[in-house]
């Protein structure tokens, strides 16, 4: 089967449901332009700063949102199930589920001045529901933090050419900051900055292979271990930092890297014209069924970036919803930066289901951090004729540059969830407990006890948001179909998952109960929060919302 011609298929559904259902869904919600955002009405030149302008909003959000996930999950399941039902859940997931959760969580923050969602639970549904689905986000970015910082490191470590990059880019951020906020034309600034800030990343490109850093141990510690303090160390400044001066301009500038990967790749699959190696179909319960389950539920959860992701619900009720400076901008920003997340993990199926062997694509991932070899293998063949060999490296490049903006947001992120529930106001100290416990979590190794219920956690939270956001739509009369069905679906889903990794843990040679009680504490968590969730959607009329 072409490749490139299932790829020009996505990408014509991708762009068809953002202009079709994206409209559809802006009219669902009531995205007004004439009403004033919180980034105006509660500017206090921290957290709630309007963006420039709605792009450098769209790179921070879409490089929050895109991290390790995309490239990680499709290429498991690709291996697992086939490319065929990896792309079509990534098509139907992406524009009906996912892009839906994001723009209306973003919505829904915006009119409840800028909160989070698990805040606007409090609002809509119950006090305690509110604190059930705090606790619940709060574990999921924990995680996040923890995992990543841990792959981040290892890729330091790994590909040392790319420790310049990822590091030069922090002055280069600061410098567009206050080029950005100065007084003047916004758009000429905008293009300077872009200008600029894009030759400043090529350079440092170049500097990284000509300057590797390698670490030696220090004071004791291994490189993994200096590295991961390095990263929680910078989180806890780009917390507490302004956003206009760090977190706005970092991603608006790396944002420019992966979309250049993404438009390299997909004219790669064009120009090289592969066929897909592997089957298109393995099997509803593949030979690998011990690790990977059956295709329903453990696909829908397996790809959970690229598809239906609750991290992307917290991203838009969180930094996002605070730096909007027009409700018009929201589809663009909540639903478009998800769908071109859908494309890259529509390029990560192509990548590792044409771009290498089946079998060679089996073979790396029985190593560590095999999924993100192969996404880096297979990029590497579609990009032979314009990169040589350096087409694997540039994608591992690319890749940390996607983690480290996951890294920042969601320490602020976990800033603001507590600052919520424990009515904080010292942004030091709240920061200081995120980063301390991911440190714990990340030093001591049980990240990798964690991490195969993250997928579905990850998930829950996505259904639940969209559970929420069902309710405010029915007090505020209108449809709630649209966000309901989603939620209802991937609730079953997801627990049904869950129960999965809960009995394959409990019988395993060895059982693993900290990983089964991990998982009967998310079933009773979302249970809980779908009882307190029934009688709101249950009740009609009209409730005051804040603006």
């Amino acid at each position: 089967m072409s490749a490139s011609l299932i790829t020009f298929g996505m990408l014509g559904a991708l762009v068809a449901g953002y202009v079709v259902y994206g409209r559809f869904i802006a009219g669902v919600v009531g995205v007004d332009p004439t009403r004033p955002t919180p980034a105006h009405t509660k500017r206090d030149g921290v957290d709630y700063v309007p963006a420039s302008h709605w792009l450098v909003l769209f790179g921070h959000h879409f490089s929050s949102i895109c991290a390790a996930g995309p490239i990680v999950g499709p290429a498991l399941a690709v291996a697992y199930w086939g490319w065929a039902p990896s792309l079509l859940w990534i098509l139907l997931g992406g524009v009906l589920m996912g892009a839906v959760a994001d723009f209306t969580a973003l919505v829904v923050a915006v009119r409840h001045g800028g909160v989070s969602i698990s805040e606007v639970t409090g609002h809509v549904v119950s006090r305690r529901a509110r604190m059930l689905f705090s606790i619940f986000i709060f574990i999921a970015l924990i995680l996040v933090l923890a995992v990543f910082s841990v792959l981040t490191a290892g890729t330091f470590i790994q590909a040392p050419e790319i420790v310049v990059p990822s590091w030069g880019i922090l002055p280069v951020a600061v410098l567009a900051g206050f080029v950005l906020n100065r007084e003047g034309d916004g758009r000429a600034r905008l293009a300077l900055v872009t200008a600029l800030g894009l030759g400043a990343i090529v350079a440092l490109l170049a500097l990284g292979h000509e300057v590797p850093v390698a670490l030696p141990e220090l004071l004791g510690l291994s490189p993994q271990t200096t590295w991961i303090l390095a990263l929680l160390a910078y989180c806890f400044v780009a917390s507490v930092v302004p956003v206009q001066y760090l977190l706005q301009p970092r991603d608006y500038l790396s944002s420019y890297v992966l979309f250049v990967t993404i438009g390299l790749g997909l004219l790669g699959i064009f120009v090289v014209a592969p066929e897909f190696q592997g089957a298109a179909f393995t099997s509803f319960v593949p030979a690998e069924w011990a690790v990977a389950g059956p295709l329903w539920p453990m696909m829908f959860v397996t790809i959970a970036c690229g598809a239906l992701s609750g991290f992307h619900s917290v991203v838009s009720s969180g930094t996002t919803c605070k730096q909007l400076d027009n409700e018009s901008h929201a589809c663009r920003v909540g639903y478009g930066a998800m769908l071109t997340e859908s494309l890259v993990a529509t390029l990560v199926v192509v990548a590792v289901g044409a771009g290498i062997t089946a079998s060679r694509h089996a073979e790396l991932l029985r190593g560590p951090g095999g999924a993100i070899a192969a996404f880096g293998e297979g990029y590497g063949t579609l990009t032979r004729w314009l990169f040589g060999d350096y087409g694997t490296t540039f994608a591992v490049m690319a890749l940390n540059f996607f983690i480290l903006t996951t890294l920042d947001t969601a320490t602020r992120l976990g800033r603001y969830l507590l600052e919520e529930l424990l009515g904080w106001r010292n942004r030091y100290a709240a920061t200081f407990v995120v980063v301390a416990l991911a440190a714990a979590l990340a030093l001591s190794g049980q990240w990798r006890v964690l991490w195969p219920a993250f997928g579905a956690s990850n998930q829950l939270v996505g259904a639940l948001a969209l559970l929420v956001v069902s309710a405010w739509l029915l007090q505020n009369g209108r449809p709630r179909l649209p966000t309901l069905v989603p939620a209802i679906l991937m609730l079953a889903t997801t627990i049904a998952a869950l129960a999965w990794q809960v009995w394959g843990a409990l019988t395993q040679a060895k059982p693993d109960l900290f990983l089964a009680g991990l998982g009967i504490v998310l079933v009773v968590l979302a249970l809980a929060v779908l009882r307190e969730a029934v009688p709101a959607l249950r009740r009609g009329g009209r409730v005051p919302v804040a603006s």
